[in-house]
């Protein structure tokens, strides 16, 4: 076996002159401790700095260098006092302002002085103006050189300025021209097989652009130096999932034969068959259950389409083999609703049920934890509880994940060392309401096996959906009472763009005692993220057992809430909410036979994108076509919510930008996985040292 890689370009900085210890300090913050993480810290944006633009020819919103010379200099006395140098060059004339300014400057600025300018032109009081300018003295005998390359702006923090990160990466460049390699860890096949320029070429092109580059195709990231360390980093990306899937799969997990027995009994008592869909991914999970290397497998189906039938018959499976299984959800409201579904599910079986989450206390805690530790719980239903130390299960084998975006990869897989005395791995089921488009999941669940839900049960009335302005809030109000007059329920949904937890709570408040006073003959109940779990889990009962007529809630109802009679769905401000988290709130409704109905109610005046997206929500209640939809006009991480951070962050590289790379990306892992083996590690390290923990899991 090939011994580990020399790679001369993690040579630390401090072998640049003048960087020492506080510098190095500095740098650090921005992760950059080698030559390497210099050459890979790459330009957010460039400036023309290669040609003299005439003052005659400047126009407002130009970044521009000029040359000229000084006509005159005076403090100005307005709302702000300020230094104002005139400056003309022949073709025309340009005022220089400044704010904060010494007296120094006002010297140097002298009439009859010239000087090279560099900035923004924008119209002011005197005619086009440029506010501090950089400055260059033109006086030496020597003339002063332009700028061969555009000049890079670099991501920064504070106490490091552009000029200092520009010499940095000027030394990194030299360091490389010196006779230094940069490791190519892409293999020459791979290379040509994918039409890939070198890698020193396209750093060199990306630091230091020449004046002919094409501006337009670099600042939308569809340069050919781009798209050369684009696919690098999704190839890096891509080996540390499959690493992590064979990881995982590295450990043996209990097979389980086909039961024969509970699944029969099971869906005699649903009084209902099962749709296409179900019956196909019951069998690929079936199917993955009878082996002895973990199941990694994902379930997205759209809202309604069954997923959690399909997880109790994987569930069945395990239970019959005789292990464990663990079900594990976000939120105590929608463990608690898993909970109350198997309950009724399991108990006529003769399996029992344990129940953990965060409000369980004192003995009924300690009694819960004991059953689960003795197996005398066959099935645990739970919130991330489930994975404290304190839980020790008696011999898991099987874990089901709902609303994987939700947790963090390393929750997933702290869930795995629960397996049954550290023997075994357990199978892993993730079902998610969230539809992922393909592009996403090729590239963020790359570690798992994915089954589509594509099919919803008959007798779902699809949701007619309006958009109505927050001026018609009357209409909608009556809307409400006559539904509910009629023995219908509805929900009146509150969201705000602070994510404070108290300001939603408020809002909801506020909104709860002004349908309570407009509404008086309606029962109204309250239900928001500050409220202790008991009471969220009555006003829900209350809810659910009809007790209420109209439910006032934040978005803490988007997921799972099942309320059959609830037909009625008011969401204030949804142009504050992406389309993904609008279609999981719809999906509270249509669960009847009723004709249901959802409306938007927006706060005009709506932009542009705004009336777009939540046309989009109008036209159609395909999850798959709206989660393209919202990928298109929100971006990848959004998409899969903020807690999936350490997965898509890219430095380079763009899912939406560069979904065609994908399936090139995948054949070329799995080339690297065969063929060059001991490059993949350094690659990975390469572009996910920083916050990607996962990838060595």
């Amino acid at each position: 076996m090939p011994g580990p890689l020399n790679m001369p370009e993690k040579t630390a900085l401090t072998v640049f002159k003048g960087v020492g210890p506080a510098l190095a300090e500095k740098l650090h913050k921005l992760g950059l401790s080698s030559v390497q993480d210099v050459l890979f810290h790459l330009p957010l944006r460039y400036q023309d700095r290669t040609r003299v633009t005439p003052i005659g020819a400047l126009r407002p919103g130009m970044d521009a260098v000029v040359e000229g010379t000084v006509q005159g200099t005076d403090v100005v006395m307005g709302r702000r006092r300020s230094l104002l140098c005139r400056l003309h060059d022949g073709t025309g004339g340009l005022s220089l302002r400044f704010y904060y300014f010494s007296g120094a400057l006002k010297a140097n600025l002298e009439r009859g002085s010239q000087w090279r300018c560099y900035g923004e032109v924008r119209p002011g009081a005197s005619g086009l103006e440029i506010y501090h300018p950089e400055l260059q003295s033109l006086d030496s005998i020597t003339p002063l050189p332009v700028a061969e390359t555009l000049t890079p702006i670099y991501p920064s923090t504070e106490g490091l300025s552009q000029q200092r990160l520009r010499s940095l990466s000027e030394a990194a460049l030299a360091w490389l021209d010196q006779g230094n390699s940069l490791t190519e860890l892409l293999p020459a096949n791979i290379l040509e097989e994918y039409q890939l320029a070198p890698l020193r070429e396209a750093i060199h092109t990306l630091h230091r652009p020449p004046p002919s580059v094409d501006l337009e195709a670099l600042e939308e990231g569809r340069h050919w130096a781009q798209h050369r360390l684009a696919f690098e980093e999704l190839l890096a990306h891509q080996l540390a999932m499959l690493n992590l899937r064979a990881q995982i799969r590295s450990h043996e997990a209990p097979a389980m034969p086909p039961g024969k027995e509970l699944a029969g009994l099971f869906l005699a008592r649903l009084g209902f068959n099962l749709t296409g869909a179900q019956q196909r991914v019951g069998s690929e999970i079936a199917r993955d259950l009878q082996q002895r290397q973990p199941m990694l497998r994902l379930i997205q189906g759209d809202v309604g389409s069954g997923k959690t039938l399909v997880a109790a018959m994987a569930a069945l499976q395990a239970l019959e083999a005789g292990w464990q299984v663990a079900l594990m959800a976000p939120t105590e409201i929608l463990a608690e609703q898993h909970f109350n579904n198997f309950s009724a599910w399991l108990a006529p079986l003769g399996i029992s049920v344990a129940w953990l989450a965060g409000k369980l206390k004192g003995k009924t805690r300690q009694n819960q934890l004991q059953m689960i530790e003795t197996g005398d719980a066959a099935m645990v239903v739970g919130t991330h509880a489930l994975f404290q130390g304190e839980v020790q299960f008696h011999n898991l084998g099987l874990a089901i994940i709902d609303e994987q975006h939700r947790f963090g990869v390393q929750q997933r897989l702290a869930l795995r060392d629960k397996g049954a005395a550290g023997q075994f791995s357990p199978h892993q089921l993730i079902m998610t309401a969230t539809p992922i488009p393909r592009t996403l999941a090729m590239s963020a669940y790359a570690d798992l096996d994915t089954s589509v839900l594509d099919e919803l049960p008959p007798g779902r009335t699809p949701v007619n959906t309006v958009l109505v302005s927050d001026s018609r809030r009357e209409e909608v109000i009556e809307r409400v009472k006559m539904g509910c007059a009629e023995g219908r329920q509805a929900y009146w949904v509150c969201t705000l763009i602070e994510e404070s937890e108290q300001l939603q709570a408020q809002a909801a408040e506020g909104t709860w005692e002004m349908l309570c006073e407009s509404l008086p003959q309606l029962s109204i109940g309250l239900i928001h993220g500050r409220m202790k779990p008991m009471e969220k889990a009555e006003i829900m009962a209350a809810f659910k057992g009809g007790d209420l007529h109209l439910l006032v809630a934040t978005t803490v109802i988007e997921v799972g809430v099942d309320v059959p009679n609830a037909s009625l769905m008011v969401i204030e401000n949804p142009e504050r909410l992406g389309l993904a988290q609008l279609h999981q709130l719809r999906g509270r409704v249509g669960r009847g036979s009723t004709a249901s109905h959802c409306v938007l109610l927006y706060h005009a005046p709506l932009s542009h994108l705004g009336r777009e997206r939540l046309g989009i929500m109008r036209e159609s209640t395909d999850g798959f076509v709206i989660a393209e939809k919202d990928l298109q006009l929100r971006g990848p991480g959004e998409v899969l919510g903020t807690r999936q951070t350490g997965v898509v962050q890219f430095r380079v590289a763009d899912l939406l930008r560069d979904a065609d790379l994908l399936p090139r990306v995948q054949e070329a892992a799995s080339l690297m996985q065969q063929q060059y083996p001991q490059q993949c590690q350094p690659l990975i390290d390469r572009w996910l040292a920083v916050g990607q923990q996962f990838a060595r899991v």
